[in-house]
């Protein structure tokens, strides 16, 4: 199984975690904000008491104190929180990285870490954080995998799952997507169609 997956949700609780991993999503991204460091490590132990039984792999936001000290295999770092990070302890612990990036410096960042894939992002317009950057369009992608060559390209931001015909085409490999599932009217049948569509590409 690749990773990530080509379809990549990032949800905000243990409840979408359990949720997701029920309907057998491959890749799940744990992304709960402001936390300290005695909820981060309490809410990751307690993803990872859902996701290890299974097939599904947790990756962690930004918490890598509480991902090491619980013993997570995957991290995902915004830039802030890279520039913050102890990556030879992020290593030590055989993390896997990856990493947000939003322009042509924080690409360079990306991969001065040596990830295991970058995202790029917002691919189209998101109304879910207040991004500083403009939308990238998918061109964008096209540009970027082909700088990063080797490394699997995320593209986050936005995505809807009438969009990712022209995603993947462009060069991505695979998409993050947020509200196309929490927001969505039926969530379950929208993951559905999504790991429908994974399997129709494999």
């Amino acid at each position: 199984m690749p990773y990530p997956d080509r379809f990549y949700p990032v949800v905000d609780s243990v409840a979408w975690v359990a949720r997701l991993t029920r309907l057998g999503v491959g890749t799940i991204q744990l992304r709960a904000k402001n936390l300290d460091d005695d909820a981060a490590l309490r809410i990751v132990r307690e993803a990872l008491a859902v996701t290890r039984p299974t097939a599904t792999r947790l990756v962690v936001n930004d918490y890598w104190r509480a991902a090491i000290e619980a013993g997570a295999a995957h991290l995902h770092l915004g830039q802030e929180d890279l520039a913050d990070a102890d990556l030879g302890a992020i290593r030590k612990a055989k993390l896997t990285l990856g990493v947000s990036t939003h322009d042509d410096a924080e690409l360079q960042a990306a991969l001065d870490a040596k990830p295991d894939y970058v995202a790029l992002g917002p691919i189209f317009f998101t109304t879910l954080k207040s991004m500083r950057f403009a939308p990238q369009g998918i061109a964008k992608i096209t540009e970027w995998k082909k700088r990063v060559g080797d490394i699997p390209l995320v593209a986050i931001g936005g995505i809807k799952l009438e969009h990712a015909a022209d995603i993947f085409a462009a060069g991505a490999d695979s998409i993050a997507v947020v509200s196309d599932v929490t927001q969505n009217a039926d969530p379950d049948a929208r993951v559905k169609a999504w790991l429908a569509l994974n399997t129709e590409a494999a």
